[in-house]
């Protein structure tokens, strides 16, 4: 007898409560179900169930050899998806989570090429500053960027992250240009809404492992919108803590100076910053997924 079909059967009718309806579902007899959890009994020498007309009921053998015999048949699953996976082309719907401001210039700008390789793929891309629950919003990929909190996602490092002190010209010549992180205190600065509150983190940036000072900041200017601030800062309102992946354009236009570039600045403490791509934790990476995080860990390999 095939022990696999046994198992699955036995799983199955246990999962759902009958024989019968085990039984429709894998489009067998209720016969052949009964006959598979004799055929396993037999060889097991114990009792997997006790049977009622209305149910059935897991003895003390049945349930350890239920929980073995779900992961065995998952791992026969994933052993299969893993072979298939390889040669399957890469299709169907793809929700995909992604900060704004750095799923508009950095994302976005590559869909079209990204469709002419993966026809067969339709994407939803959901953009927000706010850190979205993949699993709870059945999001297939998402990036993060900064530190990454403790997760049962799984990550992988696409890029560095750094952020930098910028301002305008015209403001850092009425204002005067910070000399020392604790000048910073005394500016405007333009705050990020997301935060937990109002201060900036500055390390040594030629120093391993060196400890992060807090430094208070205020300002009258807040915003959740990484663009937003952008603009801000470009249009004169004060200083600003933005990525280096953000501001590089307008630094090397001359419409923003980075400031204080001697230190490693961000805008919560924490472990190693970098962006992130990352996805629920399955065993099997499904080709939509591995072709997404492959694309854009090339696309973002350069990134300033």
């Amino acid at each position: 007898m095939d022990y696999l079909a046994a198992m699955r059967a036995f799983v199955r009718a246990v999962d759902l409560g009958s024989f019968s309806r085990a039984a429709e579902e894998q489009n067998l007899k209720v016969s052949t179900v009964s006959r598979y959890v004799s055929y396993l009994e037999h060889d097991l020498g114990a009792a997997l169930l006790n049977r009622s007309t209305r149910s059935l009921h897991l003895t003390e053998a049945g349930t350890a050899f239920f929980e073995r015999a779900v992961a065995i048949l998952a791992d026969v699953e994933d052993a299969r998806q893993a072979t298939t996976a390889l040669n399957a082309r890469p299709q169907g719907l793809l929700r995909v989570a992604l900060p704004g401001a750095f799923g508009r210039h950095h994302v976005i700008p590559h869909m079209a090429e990204f469709h002419r390789l993966y026809p067969d793929i339709r994407l939803d891309l959901h953009l927000s500053e706010e850190t979205v629950d993949l699993i709870a919003t059945g999001m297939d990929f998402g990036i993060r960027i900064g530190a990454l909190a403790d997760s049962t996602l799984v990550a992988r490092k696409l890029a560095r992250h750094r952020r930098v002190i910028v301002a305008s010209p015209d403001y850092l010549d009425c204002t005067g240009v910070p000399a020392s992180p604790s000048d910073v205190a005394d500016h405007a600065c333009l705050l990020f809404a997301l935060q937990a509150r109002d201060a900036w983190f500055f390390a040594s940036a030629n120093e391993a492992d060196a400890v992060q000072t807090e430094v208070r900041v205020a300002g009258a200017f807040r915003s959740d919108d990484s663009d937003a601030m952008l603009r801000a800062a470009i249009d004169g309102l004060g200083l600003a803590l933005l990525p280096t992946w953000l501001t590089i354009d307008a630094v090397e236009a001359g419409a923003l100076h980075a400031v204080l570039t001697d230190w490693d600045w961000a805008i919560r403490p924490g472990p190693e910053r970098a962006i992130w791509g990352i996805y629920p934790p399955k065993k099997t990476l499904s080709p939509k997924v591995r072709a997404f995080l492959n694309f854009m860990a090339a696309k973002l390999e350069g990134l300033p």
